[in-house]
Parts: structure tokens; C-alpha cells; sequence
């Protein structure tokens, strides 16, 4: 058995390789609403619509009665290690060890943004780790284009979200696989405008104004994955494309820790053991705060 030595987790801070890597990478890491956790399960209260009355000069105000439930954030550990010959290392641990931790935070990026956003599968704490938008919207918040990516269906993807009481354009945001971008250059408004920017220099890329994130997460699978594959096929078939538009106050990540990592000693060879985690929890607060674009066959 191996013997590792146990030392202190040391987290990344904000503005680390590790970090621009994972907010690069995972729309739900850079847009969602962040909750920390202080321990591994929490509820955070969710409030339903209230309504407002025009009170006469003398008169009681009436109680609002609001429907009051919450939401359930369970964390998922999402880690790795990597095994590191003292021969490979020479002097450069700090350059081997930053290489793997920066490769893990693109696969770890990806994955998370997959099991929050487009995971078709049944929530089981492993390889299904959250229940994600895809799986808990109603076929209401889900619209599918055949092949073709036009601007009626990227409209009517708005349209859903707008049509519904938690659309807010200070809080709005468009999350796509990168699929779109080719899909979506060259279509124009009826101003003859491009209604899809890509962002240079450090700048956003928009779709009718609104920040776009792209994320290679963004393909349907059964469990999830880094790395979703599959051929386009009918709705809800692995590999399909997807497109998200909402409010992003209604993606809730729970942050428990991380990510983080350690290095520790195999005491029975010459090698080093380094063990990288983040530990999260999500969930979706409103569904009706979302429109959703598939690509599909039919």
C-alpha cells in the first residue's frame, strides 16, 4: 500500500493559472451564483412570485403569501492524481506539477459544466453527479432545430426564456458548445447586422447583444464526461449540440472547496503523488428561467 504524506491541501488562489483555466473553460464556474458550503449538503431557501398591492390612504396592508420550498446542494468530489518519477521531475517539480494542474482544470471545466448542464442521465451521486438543466427543464424550456441553425430558432430560443416571469436582462446569458459559433456566423438581423459577435482581445463573443460563453461541455451524454461524443441524432440522443439561454442567477453552484491540490512522498519508490480535487454542488432553482436550443436530425 502506498504511503503518501498527508500534507495540507493548499488551494489555488483566484487569479492562478488554475483558476483562469477552469473560468475559461466551465460557463458554470464564471456565471453561476455562487453558495458556500460549510458542509457537504445544504439547503438554500427558494421563494415562489409575490405579489404587490396598491394600499388606500388608512388601509391595511394584506400579507403576502409567497409558496416557500428550497433547493438541495449536495457536493460531488471531482479529482484526479498523477504519479510523477523523481527521474522526470530533475528541477522543474514546480513546472511538472503546473502542467498537470492546469491540463486537469480544462477536463475538470468541462465536465462539471456537462454534469450541470447537459447530462441526460438520472442524478446517482457518481457518474451522474447533479441533475442538470437539460434533464430537469420540461419540454416548455426545449426547442430543436433539424441540422440547420437559423435565426427564427435562435429568436424562439429568446422567446422562451423571455416569455417567462424570471427572464432579467442584467442577469441574462447565452452558454453554448462551440458547434454554434460556426452555425451562427453569417446570420444576419433584418438591419443586415451580424447578431453574433465574436469577442477579440479579451472580450466577450455576444449573440443579440448578450454574453456568449462557449464550453465543449455543452453536448448531450448519458453520464458525465469531458469529453461528450456521439453523432447528431433525434432529441435527447448523446452528442447533440445544445444552447442555453437564461437568467444566471438560477444556476446554483455550491462551493465546498477547491480547487485544490497536494503533493505527497511514495515512501517505497522514487516518486512523487500529486492529487488534485474540487468539490461542488449544483442545482437549478428555476427551469422557467431557461431556453434551451438542441441541434438534431429531425
Amino acid at each position: 500500500m502506498a504511503s503518501v504524506n498527508a500534507d495540507a491541501w493548499i488551494p489555488e488562489e483566484y487569479d492562478s493559472e488554475v483558476v483562469t483555466r477552469v473560468n475559461a473553460n466551465s460557463a458554470v464556474e464564471a456565471l453561476a451564483k455562487r453558495k458556500v458550503m460549510g458542509s457537504n449538503t445544504i439547503e438554500v431557501p427558494r421563494m415562489g412570485a409575490v405579489s404587490v398591492d396598491v394600499v388606500a390612504k388608512g388601509a391595511d396592508y394584506t400579507d403576502a403569501e409567497p409558496t416557500l420550498d428550497v433547493v438541495t446542494l449536495t457536493t460531488r468530489k471531482f479529482g484526479k492524481t498523477f504519479t510523477i518519477t523523481e527521474e522526470d521531475l530533475g528541477d522543474t517539480l514546480a513546472d511538472v506539477v503546473s502542467g498537470y494542474q492546469t491540463e486537469w482544470a480544462v477536463s475538470y471545466a468541462r465536465k462539471l459544466d456537462n454534469a450541470a448542464l447537459a447530462c441526460t442521465g438520472t442524478e446517482n451521486g457518481g457518474t451522474v453527479p447533479f441533475t442538470s438543466l437539460y434533464k430537469a427543464a420540461g419540454s416548455g424550456q426545449k426547442l430543436a432545430t433539424a441540422g440547420a441553425v437559423t435565426y427564427a430558432k435562435l429568436s424562439d430560443a429568446f422567446g422562451i426564456y423571455e416569455a417567462g416571469d424570471y427572464a432579467n436582462d442584467a442577469d441574462t446569458v447565452v452558454v453554448a458548445h462551440p458547434y454554434f459559433k460556426n452555425a451562427m456566423r453569417g446570420l444576419v438581423g433584418t438591419d443586415g447586422h451580424p447578431i453574433f459577435v465574436e469577442g477579440l482581445a479579451g472580450t466577450p463573443s455576444t449573440l443579440f447583444g448578450v454574453r456568449v460563453q462557449f464550453s465543449y461541455g455543452l453536448k448531450l451524454s448519458a453520464t458525465a464526461t469531458d469529453s461528450p461524443t456521439g453523432t447528431v441524432g433525434a432529441a435527447g440522443t448523446a452528442g447533440n449540440p445544445i444552447l442555453v439561454v437564461g437568467n444566471r442567477q438560477h444556476l446554483l453552484l455550491g462551493v465546498r472547496s477547491g480547487p485544490e491540490s497536494m503533493v505527497g512522498e511514495e515512501f517505497r519508490s522514487d516518486e512523487k503523488i500529486l492529487k488534485v480535487r474540487a468539490r461542488r454542488g449544483f442545482a437549478v432553482t428555476r427551469t422557467q428561467a431557461f431556453g434551451i436550443l438542441e441541434v438534431t436530425t429531425s
